[in-house]
């Protein structure tokens, strides 16, 4: 059985400007505002980059991965804000330490956490994992700051 969200993809598309196909998560477990975040992404064979990567053996790409990352990162930085300030899209600005460890493929629940490192005025610096079935799969270090204003 999996947990309820505490924000669903509903919500999520409230925070994020980001749509299907490329909203890469799916619903959020917990988050401590300004601190921490833990999303999920149930990954599905229908979804259109596993028509190319790769056909008879479905993987979802790393940077897709990272980006699930950032996206949850992103909901973080939308929680932690006053509502006056959550006027603009938050932009990857630079990604560092990535390793992968195993493959994510169809039927992988994707857990995603987000830690923030630091803030240094709008930029926000975050350590991730993704894991599948308790097991780390890929982790990354990443920094967002706001972009165009809204």
């Amino acid at each position: 059985m999996t947990e309820p969200y505490c924000i669903d993809a509903e919500g999520i598309m409230e925070r994020l400007p980001h749509r299907p196909p490329f909203l890469m998560i799916d619903g959020i477990l917990s988050f401590e505002p300004s601190t921490s975040i833990v999303a999920v992404k149930n990954v599905v064979l229908s979804e259109p980059f596993f028509l190319g990567h790769f056909p008879g053996h479905p993987i979802m790409p790393g940077v897709l991965i990272v980006e699930a990352m950032a996206q949850a990162a992103g909901v973080l930085v939308w929680e932690s804000l006053p509502p006056e300030e959550r006027n603009f899209i938050l932009y990857l600005v630079s990604i560092e330490n990535s390793r992968f460890k195993e493959p994510v493929c169809p039927g992988d629940r994707l857990v995603l956490a987000a830690e923030v490192i630091s803030r240094r005025r709008n930029f926000w610096r975050f350590k991730a994992t993704a894991k599948v079935d308790g097991h780390t799969v890929a982790h990354s270090e990443f920094l967002q700051a706001p972009g165009k204003t809204l």
